[in-house]
């Protein structure tokens, strides 16, 4: 099945939460917008898993039950909402291996093109920005910066996942996302027609290597 994607060029923040352990069982996706180094746009969608078949353990996770969705639109109906915003876009995600699967495993399971992006894992961000955290899970970055949400909520935890990212961007220096990964040698992923690259760490920060010079 094809949907028309077309190029947008924004960065976008995006979190999805599942119904089940099986990756195509997206119940929510949250997106936050960014342009000009802030947050412009927040949005949500509830969505109707395959047979919306929910397990107990992720219903204690975020809450969303059968009942929230059983009149939600399916994957390709929310999909075909934002097809034209994630066409050429930047993107990040906390623990980006996660999200990213979800959104590839739901394209598949409904026979949908891959848009063409790129995206980054803010998780991999923090820990070279900040390696004397301890921890990065995402309320921890939240509680670092002062910032307060709900967490597992879609919404909410992509617009911390941009707004813990932005100030790291800040405090490196870098103009966007893209150049603040390059300077700690961290490779984007790339989705596009005919499969993906994951996002990957190089060995040495070239921030790091920089000063070391």
């Amino acid at each position: 099945m094809s949907i028309a994607y077309h190029s947008a060029g924004k960065t976008i923040a995006i979190d999805f939460e599942t119904a089940t352990e099986a990756r195509a069982s997206a119940c929510s996706i949250g997106l936050a917008f960014i342009e000009d180094g802030k947050v412009v746009r927040v949005e949500e969608r509830l969505i109707r898993p395959p047979g919306n078949r929910f397990s107990s353990f992720n219903i204690a996770i975020h809450g969303i039950r059968p009942e929230h969705v059983a009149f939600a639109p399916e994957f390709p109906d929310v999909m075909a909402e934002f097809a034209e915003d994630f066409e050429g876009a930047t993107m990040i995600a906390h623990n980006a291996s996660f999200d990213f699967s979800v959104l590839r495993a739901s394209l598949d399971m409904y026979g949908l093109d891959y848009p063409e992006l790129s995206y980054l894992c803010s998780v991999k961000l923090a820990q070279r920005h900040w390696p004397d955290l301890g921890s990065h899970r995402l309320n921890v970055l939240a509680a670092h910066l002062g910032l307060s949400f709900q967490h597992h909520n879609a919404a909410e935890d992509a617009r911390i996942c941009a707004e813990a990212s932005l100030p790291m961007a800040a405090e490196a220096g870098a103009d966007s996302l893209i150049a603040f990964a390059s300077l700690l040698g961290i490779n984007p992923g790339r989705i596009y027609r005919g499969g993906y690259d994951a996002c990957s760490v190089a060995r040495t920060p070239r921030r790091r290597a920089a000063l070391q010079a």
